[in-house]
């Protein structure tokens, strides 16, 4: 059934490598369950509530990638963006975390948008291989 689903053996994998690689992405990003409700704790959300959303954000959308579109890639709330949007957007110009989430959920449907009409995949095909490789490397370094 699994050769079938996701063509392990056309792609030069096997189950127990499939197996290991995401037992080690997840080591990599189990940071992120602590980390970003403590961030986003900062602004006045609840820490419990951030810790599930989180959780559920991160399965979700990793098991949409993996099963419905069969690309390995595993999803989890930008950390970046996160401290971004704690420390400058609520903790410096003011605004309250539920406005701040509001301009999220705007900005979002703007992406959705971008990747409906395919600018996103435009904007990526823009970008040299080379440079993609190099912030690849780069953001694993880091993660490292």
């Amino acid at each position: 059934m699994l050769e079938r689903l996701f063509k392990l053996q056309a792609n030069g994998t096997t189950v127990r490598k499939e197996v290991l690689a995401g037992f080690t992405t997840f080591l990599t990003m189990a940071y992120i369950i602590v980390v970003n409700p403590s961030i986003l704790s900062a602004t006045g959300m609840d820490f419990g509530a951030v810790f599930v959303a989180t959780c559920l954000a991160a399965t979700i959308g990793t098991l949409i990638m993996g099963l419905w579109a069969n690309y390995p890639i595993a999803l989890a709330p930008g950390m970046g963006l996160n401290a971004f949007f704690s420390f400058t957007v609520v903790g410096g110009m003011g605004y309250s975390w539920q406005v701040a989430l509001g301009a999220v959920f705007i900005s979002g449907f703007i992406f959705f948008l971008l990747s409906i009409f395919k600018v996103r995949e435009w904007i990526i095909n823009s970008i040299p291989m080379s440079l993609r490789f190099g912030i690849s490397a780069g953001i694993g370094f880091f993660l490292a």
